[in-house]
């Protein structure tokens, strides 16, 4: 496996007490494949990433393992961490004006990359960024890299930064919710470059997000997650198809749909949980119309099932 995740926990102090926003996540994820993260906001999907790659806030903190290569990231030093985010795992993330600098010129913030991790000088540093811009389809790559990045429209600044990601050609590239600002027009062809990228550079893909509709249609497998635990993971058609927890059938009833005339859209009822004061048992069981007695008492165990990983007390003939 290329990435291993094991029992990772994420905490965070603050002023009214520690915040549990993982608890005890295990997934992995192999060469060339394509993974999705989904679940409600606060479910704990981008700060398993951030742990992952080491970039928690100053008040976090992780227990567990991610090992990459065999080698666990949540052990290393900042310079031998620094090393593996430069050249074997690259993030995108959710708003490119964040991560660019609006004073720098597109060619000075790429040709820094290259420059810093791979020792190239400025003229070969600016050719290949603007080879990397051709190739998430940025028209007229080689005029457009001396532009601003407020010169670019939000879907073009989001691939500039997927083409950042992919100067070093990482083997590991983890989109943190890339779509969420950009129109359906704009998802499509970012999602397009997306899966253009695995295929040309064979990197192993884990895209977190709660849009459904993106992960059906680019994703081997799913990974549902709510308060900070995993609820279901499986392969993404037979999971779409037939949900074996209450919560990921709450998800799906919820997605719009072209071939369903409702009159009203589903809804989950209730609301995400305190992350300082999860429940004993499920932490969804507040909120799941199938609960049983021991849904609020014993937390359910992850469990293999056949292609499917699953954490609910409900037999699966009865998710509804």
């Amino acid at each position: 496996m290329l990435l291993e995740v094991e029992n990772l926990h994420v905490t965070f102090t603050t002023g009214d007490g520690d915040v549990n926003a993982v608890n005890g996540v295990n997934f992995a994820i192999d060469k060339g494949e394509t993974l999705a993260i989904v679940g409600e906001s606060g479910s704990g999907k981008s700060q398993t990433a951030f742990a992952a790659m080491g970039l928690l806030a100053k008040n976090g903190r992780a227990t567990g393992e991610a090992r990459f290569d065999g080698k666990n990231l949540l052990a290393m030093n900042q310079r031998a961490l620094n090393k593996i985010r430069s050249q074997d795992i690259a993030m995108i993330f959710q708003d490119p004006m964040t991560s660019l600098n609006p004073y720098l010129r597109i060619s000075d913030q790429m040709a820094e990359v290259l420059m810093l991790h791979k020792g190239m000088g400025k003229s070969a540093a600016i050719a290949e960024s603007a080879r990397m811009l051709d190739a998430v389809r940025i028209p007229d790559a080689r005029a457009r890299i001396t532009m601003f990045p407020h010169e670019f429209s939000g879907g073009m600044r989001q691939r500039i930064m997927i083409a950042m990601a992919l100067l070093c050609q990482p083997r590991l590239l983890i989109a943190d919710e890339p779509t969420t600002a950009l129109d359906v027009t704009v998802q499509a062809q970012i999602m397009q470059v997306l899966s253009d990228i695995r295929s040309d550079f064979g990197a192993a893909v884990i895209l977190i997000t709660h849009d459904l509709g993106v992960v059906a249609g680019f994703c081997d497998r799913t990974l549902v997650m709510y308060g900070g635990q995993i609820m279901e993971e499986g392969p993404t058609d037979d999971l779409f198809a037939s949900p074996s927890h209450p919560y990921t059938s709450g998800l799906l009833r919820a997605v719009p749909r072209l071939d369903r005339d409702d009159a009203k859209l589903a809804t989950i009822a209730g609301e995400p949980p305190d992350m300082s004061r999860l429940p004993a048992g499920c932490p969804f069981s507040p909120r799941c119309a199938q609960a049983l007695d021991n849904c609020r008492t014993d937390k359910p165990m992850l469990e293999k099932i056949k292609t499917r990983r699953r954490a609910c007390h409900l037999p699966i003939a009865e998710v509804a």
